[in-house]
């Protein structure tokens, strides 16, 4: 009995220390998520959502901002970033799963393992070198390729860890019937892991999203809508991260309110992303 009761007694000692151990660990996301939300929380309303951010004689004259032009060029710049991301991560994480033996294999980890070590600004520096120089101007092209620098790497590792989770047999199975092995690769393996390519891709994506140091030499920045779509593309563009940085030094409360908003905007954006990446994988966990 005494030993029974010595037992209950360290188990519920334990289960505390659990406790707290939670508590600790989800404090300091509690108090940044509420500073951000009651900060910025007064500056979304509809202005915020349709207006442009303008010169600042525009806020002190009283007349609407917002950032409708930062939302809309966030989703322009990580849009490019994933078109280039996705095939080019997801052929690295084919190689090193499905090819182990190939004499590039070496070679390509260690490529993926400096740029996912590399600091984010180095590689804005080498967007900068890549694009900007090149064409004469920041654009928003220019800070897509800096952020599919970001998303490379966890992408290229994801899918290879997702690949390897896949059993031999159903690759035996399709090579079995005469299938060659990158229809095998295609048709049979990536459908099975689908729920790990779509959960590392909006992790690449949530990680890149919050980026602010590349896209300082790339996308620049702008207080305006374009005249055109295009102009996004080929001119500066003002992305949620940069705006954030820019408004939180600039000389102006109402400025410094938006900027708030915006890191609220942004972190419901990775949460989403982090939310669907979860739902996701216990639905495979589940199946």
């Amino acid at each position: 009995m005494k030993s029974l009761a010595y037992r209950n007694y360290r188990d519920r000692f334990v289960e505390v220390l659990l406790v707290l151990s939670t508590i600790l660990v989800l404090a300091p996301l509690v108090i940044i998520i509420g500073h951000v939300i009651i900060n910025g929380i007064g500056a979304i309303n509809w202005d915020f959502f349709t207006q442009e951010l303008g010169s600042p004689s525009r806020a002190i004259q009283g007349r609407p901002t917002g950032l409708v032009h930062t939302i809309l060029g966030t989703i322009v710049v990580d849009s490019i970033a994933l078109m280039i991301a996705i095939p080019i991560g997801i052929g690295a994480g084919i190689m090193l799963s499905e090819y182990p033996d190939h004499k590039l294999n070496p070679l390509l980890r260690i490529m993926n393992d400096t740029l996912n070590g590399m600091p984010a600004v180095l590689k804005g520096l080498l967007a900068f070198v890549l694009i900007v120089k090149p064409m004469g101007t920041f654009s928003g092209l220019a800070g897509g390729v800096a952020l599919s620098f970001v998303m490379l790497p966890i992408i290229a590792r994801t899918t290879e860890s997702a690949l390897m989770s896949i059993p031999w047999s159903i690759r035996e199975a399709g090579l079995a019937i005469g299938l060659p092995r990158w229809r095998v690769v295609l048709s049979t393996v990536m459908p099975a892991a689908k729920f790990g390519l779509v959960t590392g891709t909006l992790i690449a994506f949530a990680r890149a999203a919050g980026e602010a140091a590349p896209l300082l030499f790339t996308s620049f920045g702008n207080n305006y809508l374009p005249n055109q779509f295009f102009g996004m593309i080929t001119g500066p563009t003002d992305t949620l991260p940069q705006r954030l940085y820019s408004l939180a030094i600039s000389p102006y409360s109402h400025w410094h309110e938006m900027g708030w908003a915006a890191a609220i905007v942004l972190l419901v954006m990775v949460i989403l992303c982090f939310a669907t990446a979860r739902l996701l994988t216990r639905q495979k966990t589940v199946k």
